[in-house]
């Protein structure tokens, strides 16, 4: 089991992410939940959730793991960095004193068993990262149940936690904020190379990986830092690695005007001659939505909302006119 804490200067210092955070005793890190209670740090969050609901798989967003299934999701509270635009901030950003809602991972995996067309547990809504432990042993238990585990996350972990992660997570959405790594300090208050670095880590495990990012006018939505993120997850990652490009709206401490369709459309273009998969979310268009076979064209998929119909495709995910594989994680059931 990966060491999350070591004794450092008479300090307790947590090893879970890039922080790095040395602690004194009853003294919490950045992300709020991770607690020096004598000597060692301590999730002060175990169990305890935010909420959780049954999600269409396609809202986390994946694209091409089990298209047209169920997720139950879940999430709890705070996070290891502080995107002044967050979306979920009254559950990141927060903690609450009094601690409610506690559910042990037996009962959330019997949930998830019980439920209809469900293929297993996303971690979600806040930071799972920094709720380690409870993913984990929950995470396990699905997963010696037969069901699948999501982990939807910024991505701003240590290569040994992550390491251990990648054994009990089967599927990962990474939200990449920018491309600049000045620009994402400034968005979120972190550099950008562990999370590039991590990236490249879930990518080389074989693990099924996609990305979002999104789009905030003036900050990360020039042509050039498209192209060249484009450029970097191909080369890096791999051309088959989808993107979704997720329009924002002010939230938070953030007021700039909502991302203009247009600009959305035109990153989908640059992005999309460099990658096979890009998707623009968080719209009322279904443009830029299904998926086409990447090497003779054929629609795979229609998508309106988070409703995917499968079409053109044999029982193992390929594309029935040419034979390209598309999905690596599909039922037809």
């Amino acid at each position: 089991m990966t060491p999350l804490y070591r004794i450092n200067g008479g300090k307790t210092e947590c090893l879970l992410c890039p922080h790095f955070c040395k602690l004194s005793e009853g003294k919490t890190g950045i992300c709020g939940v991770r607690k020096n209670t004598g000597g060692k740090i301590e999730l002060i969050t175990y169990g305890v959730i935010s909420g959780y609901s049954l999600d269409p798989v396609e809202k986390k967003p994946l694209y091409h793991f089990f298209p047209g299934h169920n997720i139950l999701s879940v999430g709890s509270y705070g996070c290891n960095m502080k995107c002044d635009f967050c979306q979920n901030f009254n559950i990141s950003q927060k903690v609450p004193e009094i601690i409610e809602n506690e559910m042990t991972p037996e009962k959330l995996v019997a949930s998830a068993l019980k439920t209809e067309r469900n293929i297993g547990l996303a971690f979600t809504y806040n930071e799972p990262i920094i709720w380690f432990e409870f993913m984990r042993d929950a995470a396990i238990m699905s997963k010696n149940e037969g069901l699948f585990n999501v982990m939807v996350s910024n991505g701003y972990v240590n290569h040994e936690p992550l390491n251990e992660i990648i054994q009990f997570i089967d599927a990962f959405n990474i939200d990449l904020k920018a491309f600049n790594n000045d620009t994402y300090r400034k968005l979120t208050g972190v550099s950008m190379d562990p999370v590039r670095n991590g990236l490249k880590q879930i990518a080389e495990s074989g693990k099924h990986l996609e990305i979002t990012s999104l789009i905030i006018p003036g900050q990360n939505d020039s042509e050039e830092e498209m192209d060249k993120q484009a450029e970097w997850i191909a080369g890096e990652l791999g051309k088959g690695v989808p993107l979704h490009l997720s329009r924002y709206f002010p939230m938070y401490r953030r007021d700039d005007p909502a991302t203009k369709q247009e600009t959305l459309e035109r990153l989908f273009e640059i992005a999309s001659g460099r990658l096979d998969y890009v998707y623009m979310g968080n719209t009322h268009s279904d443009a830029g939505q299904n998926t086409n076979c990447p090497k003779c064209g054929t629609t795979v998929t229609i998508r309106s909302g988070y409703k995917t119909k499968l079409l053109n495709l044999d029982k193992q995910g390929k594309c029935s006119e040419c034979g390209t594989l598309i999905f690596s994680h599909v039922t037809f059931s």
